[in-house]
């Protein structure tokens, strides 16, 4: 068995047990933490309580939760593609135009996690926020970021995610691989009612300057207000106008 000598297991560790606390388990005792993450009750005591000195973690009553501060840790990866400065105007203009939310995503292993959303109220019945996590194989966003997949990345994507028929109309993975080759022909996604019932959604790709992929623009609409011919009729040039736009400015 090989051993990695540039990783570090501890600092490892520690990242698992602030990702263990989420909305299912929004606090826990020490003794709930060591389950959790397969530890000992004193090695998840040392790992809290280092947790707790760098201000990451409180307790009360026993029991520990995490703090504001871990914000931080996003704040820093939002910071480095300028958001709020720079690509949240164009956002707010997609959004305007559509009349629609628009949202920002990025692609973390199976999952796309929203980072930048303008949000408006609307017939869609998923309430996200910055952070939350979707899966991608069912998500536009997910599907315009896996169609820029290296061939070998992609593949290994595939055997990770878990698929699952969310709605009647959910593609598995032989109809997915098909599926992303139309979208790295056309340059967008669209997903209809596969990861919720009503839900129409549309995602474009953002490229940087070498021409990667660095996150995917999206806006989600009900099936009672646009059609699919009125989505990529209207819809995708609006968007794809804003993914430009955004490639232009981006460091």
């Amino acid at each position: 068995m090989s051993v990695d000598k540039e990783f570090l297991t501890t600092f490892a560790r520690g990242l698992e047990v602030i990702r263990s606390f989420d909305t299912d388990t929004p606090s826990m005792s020490l003794s709930a933490v060591a389950e959790k993450n397969n530890l000992s009750r004193a090695a998840a005591r040392r790992f809290l309580l280092t947790l707790q000195k760098l201000g990451y973690v409180t307790q009360d009553d026993k029991k520990f939760r995490l703090t504001a501060k871990v914000l931080e840790l996003g704040y820093s990866f939002l910071a480095s593609l300028d958001f709020s400065e720079t690509i949240t105007p164009f956002m707010e203009e997609v959004s305007y135009q559509l009349g629609e939310s628009c949202s920002a995503l990025v692609l973390d292993g199976v999952d796309i996690v929203y980072v930048a959303r303008i949000p408006r109220r609307g017939l869609i019945p998923i309430n996200l926020q910055i952070g939350a996590r979707l899966p991608a194989y069912a998500t536009s966003g997910g599907r315009v970021l896996l169609a820029s997949l290296p061939a070998q990345e992609l593949d290994q994507v595939i055997r990770d995610t878990r698929f699952e028929k969310l709605t009647a109309y959910t593609k598995g993975p032989d109809e997915l691989r098909g599926e992303l080759e139309k979208i790295r022909m056309n340059g967008y996604a669209v997903v209809d009612q596969e990861l919720e019932l009503g839900m129409r959604a549309l995602a474009v790709p953002v490229f940087d300057r070498r021409g990667r992929a660095r996150f995917a623009l999206n806006s989600s609409s009900h099936v009672s207000t646009v059609s699919i011919d009125r989505i990529i009729d209207e819809y995708v040039p609006i968007m794809q106008s804003a993914s430009r736009k955004i490639t232009e400015v981006l460091p």
